[in-house]
């Protein structure tokens, strides 16, 4: 059966903008055009009543923990899968830090067959720099990258050894790898629980600086100008790793930069009365750090939004403030914060589409474009709906987040990989 968009507003930043029809046969994109007539016999074809929502390349998230393999009870590549086609997205990257990690091609090919077997949003594996996510042996990225992984990262851990870090940017060169780089100074994060200043003061906990983040990510640049390697920097957090960043991209060296919803929504203001849900790492920042994570991204410094996407047991989070597990889930209210960046005016709906969708495709080497020949990799949203968040609803298995009960505008309501619907709230 054949199927039918018709009749939404298509956005493909830079080559589509406008009230279109679009024709999928087989999984893939046969025709787009400002009026498609089919003339088929009844049945032969499907409609999708796009009229008053966005149609878009799918949405890929490039950080997402899915703890599959190893901590499956808080989620698994299954659950995520569904958050994630929920959440609008296609695609996600999960991040090495399973149990075991995912340093080998095993581990690699297991999660892909997950995925399969899910048969919901693809996934294409980040797999480990190093060894047990240890920073002293590098992995066989050869192997890796036979084995279906897109990226390297010890995400979770920093490669402290500098020297590591540049062998593992030529190395990864070598094969055609992106190293994305959890940019931390253990020595100055020290036992920090949350962002240093006033609000840890009053707390009475131990904070973490803004420059252990900010001198690794200065160093990554520097290590990725000595090697013209490509680097991408996880998570960014703070005003001054902005300002690197975009100084960085104007020396013309190879660094692109996410953020996650959680940096430009919230402030540390959130884990005061002892709010575990807040918690997470890099840690909420400072106002100012959210002016300027705010400025990063309507400039083009910050390239991607990318979720982080955390899931943990109430077991990990119930618990003294100190002890309790970093970070939130986020597949299925990224969508509706980027959003209100639109409402806001910091960002065109334009502009997140390509921070949400191609973008990260293009750091990661994928064309998920709206054209024809190409896998139908769809998402149809509206920007105006406003709902409650309700995360006892959530698909993922976790429940972390600070985001419960708020009142947002905006959502997914139509998810399609290859053609095939994964989440329909239309019909």
């Amino acid at each position: 059966m054949r199927v039918k968009i018709s009749g939404g507003r298509v956005i493909d930043p830079g080559t589509l903008d406008g009230v279109m029809d679009i024709l999928l046969e087989d999984g893939k994109i046969t025709d787009i055009a400002e009026k498609i007539e089919t003339g088929d016999v009844e049945g032969d074809i499907r409609v999708i009543d796009a009229s008053g929502k966005i149609v878009t390349p799918g949405l890929i998230d490039m950080h997402v923990h899915f703890r599959d393999p190893g901590h499956e009870y808080k989620e698994t590549v299954r659950t995520g899968c569904l958050a994630a086609a929920h959440g609008g997205f296609t695609g996600v990257c999960t991040m090495p830090n399973t149990d075991p990690v995912n340093d080998n091609r095993q581990i690699t090919e297991y999660i892909i067959r997950e995925a399969r077997i899910a048969n919901g949003a693809r996934v294409w594996p980040v797999a480990a720099i190093s060894k047990g996510l240890q920073g002293k042996q590098l992995c066989e990225y050869g192997d890796l990258r036979d084995g279906g992984a897109i990226a390297l990262s010890d995400d979770g851990n920093p490669v402290s050894d500098s020297q590591m870090m540049r062998r593992a940017l030529e190395y990864a060169k070598g094969f055609g790898l992106l190293i994305i780089s959890h940019a931390e100074d253990l020595s100055l994060a020290g036992s920090g629980v949350m962002n240093e200043g006033a609000v840890a003061t009053r707390m009475g906990l131990p904070g973490i600086p803004n420059v252990a983040e900010s001198i690794a990510i200065m160093r990554d640049i520097a290590l990725a100008e000595l090697t013209d390697a490509p680097i991408h920097i996880a998570h960014v957090s703070t005003r001054e790793s902005v300002h690197a960043i975009r100084d960085a991209k104007k020396r013309g060296i190879r660094v692109t930069a996410e953020t996650a919803p959680h940096y430009f929504t919230l402030t540390d203001e959130a884990v005061e009365a002892y709010n575990t849900n807040a918690k997470m790492n890099p840690p909420l920042r400072s106002h100012h750090d959210r002016e300027a994570i705010l400025e990063g991204l309507a400039d083009g410094t910050l390239d991607a939004i990318a979720t982080d996407h955390a899931p943990h047991a109430i077991i990990e989070k119930e618990v003294e403030f100190d002890h309790a597990a970093n970070g939130i889930i986020g597949l299925e209210t990224s969508l509706p914060l980027g959003l209100k960046l639109v409402e806001k005016g910091i960002l065109s709906l334009t502009a997140l589409i390509e921070k949400m969708s191609v973008n990260p495709a293009r750091i990661l080497g994928i064309d998920n474009r709206l054209k024809v020949g190409n896998p139908a990799d769809i998402t149809i949203m509206t920007p105006d709906q406003p709902h409650i968040v309700k995360v006892a609803d959530f698909q993922s298995i976790s429940r972390n987040t600070p985001f419960d009960a708020w009142s947002l505008k905006g959502k997914a309501l139509l998810t399609m990989v290859g053609g095939n619907i994964i989440f329909d709230e239309i019909s």
